[in-house]
């Protein structure tokens, strides 16, 4: 391997340029035309256009992307998050091109991009499981569906069998709800994923989000980098990680570790991935949420513990230079903290707030503090992609350092020229139930008024 193409944009797309460099290993990047002088396609070595500013017609079009590979010469393509990263037939497309897939197996990705066929898997390795259902095409009946609700328990959660990021995921309360929620989830869906099919999964009212890091070896050995709480969301979609997650007793982690390297064994799984479980915040039971077969954004705070690159890993992985690690070779040391930094109105139910960054500045980076960053200053948000302007991690002894540290980092931020969610996430740092560590998936709703002016 001498060239990698990054099939993505954005900060995750100058956080593996910068891995690649640091291995020595020459950088290709694609881009729309409204990327064309963004920072991904500065810093890489090469840079190829791939079409118009709408994702479908550049950055998922997979011949445009295997085109700008075999143009460049690459020799390896590396997916990111998002976008292509769990398209199975991108994998494959990628692998019968001669080219070197940088993420896990396409039978890995097919098996847990399928979220029903990813709970019979789990099930199967022995890890527990919410009560759920099978799949509902939408040519299903309605009383099918009625059916396998009553056998859940309300409330539920309609969720797209295809979906992920807190996509296509409704919640239902009343009876009455439920087929009209289903239906406008599957036609959500078809857009979305190209799937309409739903499945129904009992719906856990104090909920934490925790999830595990794991690294597979293709050879049946997997170890597990740890957990992550990433309770801390608005729209299903998280905004603050930790590591590791605040009150989880000690037995009901190296449980939940220990089953998600299981599963990750059981597949012979290849490279990075994450599993996640909702966990009852009262009882502290867990269950089998989903498994993403890529990179997570929420990838650096891992690092910050582990003193790994995960990135690097993924590579030297594919390029057959990296040993099997054995379990107890991983040190988790400290606590780290992300804050993800969006352009976004927060009083306005966190509607995107697109413009020109006219005036942009984050933090010094040093032993305790990391930015992960996709733009400079005078560079536009665009309404075409995710509205993440950087990632910020701080890391420090314990929890509560790593808070500190996390605030003042937050107030050394500057944005101008688009409204920013940098006030929310102080004001969500600072409360009081987060510093104690009572945060579960229905903190910011809870808290709303007092973390906006809305």
């Amino acid at each position: 391997m001498q060239k990698v193409l990054i099939a993505n944009r954005g900060e995750i797309a100058c956080r593996i340029i910068r891995s690649c460099h640091r291995l020595g290993l020459a950088t290709v990047a694609v881009f729309s035309e409204a990327d064309a002088d963004a920072l991904h396609v500065a810093l890489a070595d090469e840079a190829i256009p791939i079409g118009p500013a709408q994702a479908r017609e550049s950055y998922l079009d997979t011949r445009r992307v295997l085109e700008a590979a075999t143009s460049s010469a690459a020799d390896a393509v590396h997916p990111g998050y998002g976008f292509l990263a769990e398209n199975t037939a991108f994998a494959r497309a990628v692998m019968d091109a001669g080219l070197v897939w940088i993420g896990p197996h396409p039978d890995s990705i097919d098996a847990m991009g399928d979220k029903d066929r990813a709970r019979t898997l789990a099930t199967a390795a022995g890890v527990p499981v919410l009560p759920g259902s099978a799949r509902f095409a939408p040519d299903a009946a309605d009383a099918d569906i009625a059916r396998a609700a009553e056998a859940v328990g309300y409330p539920l959660l309609v969720k797209a069998s295809a979906g992920g990021g807190g996509i296509g995921m409704k919640r239902v309360d009343d009876p009455a709800q439920l087929v009209p929620i289903a239906r406008a989830t599957q036609s959500m869906a078809e857009k979305a994923f190209g799937d309409g099919a739903v499945f129904l999964e009992r719906y856990v009212a104090n909920a934490r989000h925790v999830e595990v890091q794991v690294f597979g070896f293709g050879d049946g050995h997997a170890v597990h980098l740890g957990e992550r709480d990433c309770s801390l969301q608005r729209r299903y979609q998280k905004v603050v990680e930790e590591s590791p997650a605040p009150g989880l007793p000690p037995a009901v982690r190296e449980r939940m570790c220990n089953v998600a390297a299981d599963l990750c064994r059981q597949q012979s799984y290849v490279g990075a991935g994450t599993v996640e479980f909702v966990v009852d915040a009262d009882s502290f039971e867990f269950f089998f949420l989903e498994m993403n077969t890529r990179i997570q954004v929420e990838h650096p705070v891992t690092e910050m513990c582990t003193g790994t690159d995960l990135v690097a890993m993924q590579i030297d992985l594919a390029r057959r230079r990296l040993e099997p690690l054995p379990q107890d070779a991983v040190r988790h040391a400290g606590h780290a903290i992300e804050c993800r930094l969006y352009a976004e109105n927060p009083d306005k139910r966190f509607m995107p707030s697109p413009g020109r960054l006219e005036r942009f500045v984050m933090p010094t980076e040093s032993d305790g503090v990391r930015v992960d960053c996709g733009v400079r200053e005078g560079d536009e948000i665009t309404f075409y992609y995710d509205p993440m302007i950087a990632k910020l991690i701080c890391h420090a002894d314990s929890r509560e350092a790593a808070v500190e540290r996390m605030l003042e980092a937050l107030g050394e931020v500057t944005i101008q020229g688009v409204r920013s969610n940098v006030e929310f996430l102080m004001k969500s740092l600072g409360h009081p139930d987060f510093r104690a560590g009572r945060v579960s998936t229905g903190f910011v709703e809870t808290h709303l008024a007092e973390l906006t002016n809305a």
